[in-house]
């Protein structure tokens, strides 16, 4: 959804959930049926691109499934569940503490990606 140039320049930008949890959301609703991404981007008011970008994620996270030009919720909802506890956590600990630091991450994060974001 587009904003306004003057919330855009003064930072003030609407905040909400984000697109993913939309996604999940919404499909969570609706989870006896498939959609096209052009449909859960009607559904949740969001450019289709954007939800694209957000169903490539998801999927790879194992959140949902694609069949075609179809996306619906995973059938594993304690995956979901799950998922969303963590999001809610990590989400309330920003809150809490300001969120992560990106210089003091980097000063400590490993020089080795994580076996999961190795290709292979």
């Amino acid at each position: 959804m587009p904003v306004r140039i003057e919330e855009f320049e003064t930072g003030e930008l609407p905040q909400g959930p984000s697109i993913p949890v939309q996604v999940i959301t919404f499909l969570h609703a609706n989870r006896d049926r498939a959609f096209t991404r052009s449909e859960i981007a009607t559904g949740i008011d969001a450019d289709p691109n954007t939800v694209g970008t957000a169903l490539s994620r998801l999927k790879s996270r194992d959140l949902v499934r694609h069949k075609g030009k179809y996306w619906a919720l995973t059938d594993d909802l304690e995956r979901v569940s799950d998922a969303y506890d963590l999001h809610a956590i990590s989400q309330r600990l920003d809150e809490e503490d300001g969120g992560i630091d990106p210089a003091k991450w980097d000063a400590t994060a490993p020089d080795e990606p994580h076996p999961s974001e190795q290709d292979g």
